[in-house]
């Protein structure tokens, strides 16, 4: 009996290390598995889901008024914008790292509401890399109008209760002329263009307030630059560049009078085409610059923080 039991004992002993093996030969299998999934997913086509839609495929012009949180984006638009123009009105564009501030600011108090817009810009490129629904970006443009009108009218207000005394007046822009047209054009159209890269740049961390905020001011900043630099210091060219459609309204680039109607309605379109043509149009290209660079580098556009890469 005593042996019938040592044998027994013997036998479970040794039984259990054969299960670890066995539990080590599947951990073996599965993780020499794992290798030729990686390479197969190198050869896919980097540019698959380019022009996908990114936003909700419910929301329509039915729908987009039904939840309250599209007035909680237009308030956001509306005082982002607001408070941008005061700044610029007051500052102007010539303190890029002062605005550089009070765009971070402003972009960290409404990013939760509206995602921080503050630019049709900006807007545009979202709508044209399919971002944003096209209802969307319509009452976002007009929020930032109705915005960069009421900051008008406050900073109006200050002024004219100064009575005269108030040294400071409202900044206007410089009437286009001539071959002056497609140099401030251009400058609009590149600085545009460096600000909606940065602002698609910031998109790809919005799960982060602080980050985002930072990379939208410093693009801002770094779009002003380049401004100030090639207008005044290469060009000897002052207050000629505002790179925002919206708030240049409030600059007055519409002229208000002329030699006849066609002389306006020629100026009209003129400050139209370079504040606000050439500037979307260069907004578009800097989401483009900005996707084809991200595709290209595989970089998920989920955001940081996600569980893509784990995932594959």
């Amino acid at each position: 009996m005593a042996t019938t039991k040592s044998k027994k004992t013997t036998a479970k002993k040794s039984s259990k290390p054969a299960s670890k093996s066995t539990a080590t030969k599947t951990t073996k299998v599965v993780k020499t598995a794992e290798a030729p999934v990686a390479t197969q997913t190198t050869g896919k086509n980097p540019f698959k889901g380019f022009f996908a839609r990114k936003y909700d495929a419910n929301e329509n012009i039915l729908t987009i008024f039904k939840s309250p949180r599209i007035y909680g984006a237009i308030l956001g638009e509306v005082v982002g914008t607001m408070l941008l123009t005061i700044i610029l009105l007051t500052l102007g564009v010539y303190q890029p790292l002062y605005v550089m501030f009070g765009v971070v600011a402003i972009t960290a108090s409404v990013l939760a509401f509206s995602g921080a817009n503050l630019n049709p810009i900006v807007t545009v490129g979202m709508m044209a890399s399919r971002r944003m629904s096209v209802i969307r970006g319509v009452v976002y443009i007009l929020s930032q109008i109705l915005g960069a009108w009421f900051a008008y009218l406050i900073t109006s207000a200050f002024l004219n209760a100064a009575d005269g005394g108030a040294s400071a007046e409202l900044p206007t822009m410089t009437a286009i002329e001539g071959e002056q047209f497609w140099v401030v054009t251009m400058i609009e159209f590149v600085a545009a263009t460096i600000l909606a890269f940065f602002f698609a740049r910031a998109h790809a961390y919005k799960r982060s307030t602080l980050t985002f905020a930072m990379i939208y001011g410093t693009g801002i900043c770094v779009a002003l630059l380049f401004a100030i630099v090639v207008s005044s210091s290469f060009l000897g060219l002052q207050n000629n560049f505002i790179v925002n459609p919206a708030v240049a309204f409030m600059y007055q680039v519409l002229p208000t009078g002329g030699e006849n109607f066609g002389a306006v309605l020629g100026d009209i379109c003129l400050a139209l085409a370079t504040y606000v043509v050439f500037p979307v149009i260069g907004g578009v290209i800097g989401f483009a610059i900005s996707d084809v660079a991200t595709k290209l580098s595989g970089e998920c556009q989920c955001g940081a923080g996600c569980k893509c890469v784990e995932k594959k």
